[in-house]
């Protein structure tokens, strides 16, 4: 038997998650430095995945398959297609960034309580940990019921995550401030919750019509594909209908979407911000992945059904993100808004049912994690030397530390997606995908990029440039070394792949190939006017 190497990249978080909860009260540098170095080598054991995975190879690699619940033919099974390989690279990636960004941000918990066995600070990174395990093991999973298990169970450590370590920068004070984090941890977790269970309806209906139609129920999505290709299963239109919407319903919350999306300014503003990164940059992410793997993958001629609908919804979340974020006076809830804006690209590109428009929101997901995460640990390193999460009590920042203020430019720039780099690829793609099948949607959506350029200028003016007039302003710091440490890499993979994309590329192209035969689709044909010939006297003529 192959070495279980997707088990090994989640069960490496998981236990260091149990470890790093395990250290004693009083060694919090070393619960720290436990949880880094695990998050290394989670990096570590997504490369070698990478490394692994064979683009021109079968769709589902390095799979993993034992039974679990044989009674109901549960099993524990894993796969990666190129989505899953570029999800799970991108998750590895950004939990050391996500650590380091947060190195202090539990110490604040330290010795609010007698309790010798409160440790704030190991479980706050352990909590992390979880997530990221997780994710992984979301993001591979090809057994229906598994992934439902692990879709689910990634709510408990983020609504701690929220509700327990939020911002301590709050305009009203600590009173109202608990008061606003708890409402956005319950709320999170109420939506999330919402739509998992209409998913899991959902779930249980798709076993008992594989029971009927096969002889035996399963969650197998491999079996269920190969039953489907041998015509030993089908599904009668309108059910199929009611199951999509079950599971579209669920994803749609977690994406968000309008008007599922209301629960993510309150999250994102009440977290802190490597924590509001791991909400948007990772955890959202399982919610349009899901979209491609098992909206499009299990059923979809609904999917074709549903089309006109779905896009509806990206426009108005791409238009109505990106006016809502113009209007923002909170620095991290107009990055909330903006996240809104792009995940509405990103469901643009899946449901446009092209190579370009797919192939674009997969690399959207990615880029759009790098982007975010420069820009929120900008932000977060921002609001901790200020004290202050509204834009009105910032002004000349870059006269007094330039650098911060050049790394939150760049984060801005990749944020409206600046040619040259790496966002723009992806959503040059997605619009470029939307045009040649559904030409109004496109022109619709390109003027959220507008919009993005408008409120991501305006918050560089109003932040960065300018006199220096506030005392906080003039005695602000610039970046530390361990802030430079996390903001610089992911600024060079911003340039790196804005300018040489191909790798990515290369793994993402043929899963998406493989989607598009999933809900048989192919790209539209450009239209070539017909030229008449021409006979060889005229020609010499």
């Amino acid at each position: 038997m192959s070495f279980p190497l997707l088990t090994a990249t989640a069960v490496v978080p998981a236990l260091g998650a149990i470890a790093t909860a395990a250290v004693p009260a009083a060694k919090r540098t070393a619960a720290k430095w436990l949880a880094l170095l695990v998050s290394l080598a989670t990096v570590v054991l997504a490369a070698v995945v990478l490394i692994r995975f064979d683009p021109g190879g079968a769709r589902y690699q390095l799979t993993e398959s034992r039974p679990w619940i044989a009674d109901f033919g549960v099993r524990y099974e894993l796969g990666v297609d190129g989505i899953g390989v570029a999800l799970i690279a991108l998750t590895a990636l950004l939990i050391p960034f996500i650590i380091g960004a947060s190195w202090h941000d539990a110490d604040s918990h330290e010795g609010q309580t007698t309790n010798r066995r409160w440790r704030p600070t190991q479980g706050f990174f352990a909590l992390i940990l979880m997530v990221e395990a997780m994710v992984i093991i979301a993001f591979a999973a090809t057994d229906i019921f598994l992934f439902y298990i692990f879709f689910e169970a990634m709510l408990i450590p983020m609504y701690f995550l929220i509700g327990g370590f939020g911002d301590r920068a709050h305009a009203h004070g600590e009173a109202e401030g608990a008061k606003q984090r708890s409402y956005a941890a319950v709320k999170f977790l109420l939506y999330n919750l919402a739509g998992g269970l209409i998913m899991l309806a959902a779930v249980i209906g798709l076993y008992a019509v594989t029971a009927s139609e096969m002889g035996a129920g399963t969650f197998s999505m491999q079996q269920i594909a190969e039953a489907r290709a041998a015509g030993d299963f089908t599904l009668a239109a309108n059910t199929e209908r009611l199951l999509f919407l079950g599971f579209f319903f669920a994803f749609a919350i977690k994406a968000p979407l309008w008007p599922l999306h209301t629960w993510l300014p309150n999250a994102m503003g009440e977290s802190t911000a490597p924590v509001a990164v791991l909400i948007t940059a990772v955890v959202d992410k399982v919610g349009t992945f899901a979209m491609l793997r098992f909206c499009l993958g299990l059923f979809p001629e609904a999917s074709a059904w549903a089309t006109p609908v779905v896009i509806s919804l990206a426009l108005v979340s791409i238009i109505y993100g990106a006016l809502l974020a113009v209007g923002q006076r909170d620095i991290k809830r107009l990055i909330a808004y903006a996240s809104i804006s792009h995940f509405g690209f990103i469901v643009l590109g899946i449901f446009a049912m092209t190579s370009q428009g797919q192939g674009g929101a997969t690399l959207y997901m990615v880029f759009h994690g790098i982007s975010t995460a420069a820009l929120m640990l900008v932000a977060g390193f921002l609001i901790s030397r200020r004290g202050s999460r509204l834009i009105a009590d910032y002004g000349g920042v870059q006269k007094v530390a330039p650098v911060l203020a050049g790394t939150f430019l760049v984060g801005g720039l990749a944020t409206l997606s600046l040619p040259g780099l790496a966002p723009f690829i992806s959503e040059f793609l997605v619009l470029v995908g939307t045009f040649s099948r559904y030409p109004a949607a496109g022109i619709v959506a390109t003027a959220g990029i507008v919009l993005a350029a408008l409120y991501v200028l305006l918050l560089y003016q109003r932040t960065m440039t300018g006199p220096v007039e506030k005392p906080e302003i003039q005695r602000m710091p610039d970046l530390r070394l361990r802030e430079l440490a996390v903001i610089t890499p992911l600024i060079a993979l911003l340039i790196f792949l804005g300018v040489f994309p191909k790798p990515l590329t290369e793994i993402v192209n043929p899963a998406v190939e493989h989607t598009l035969s999933d809900v048989r689709k192919t790209d539209p044909k450009p239209d070539v006017p017909d030229v008449p010939e021409v006979s060889e006297v005229e020609a010499a003529k």
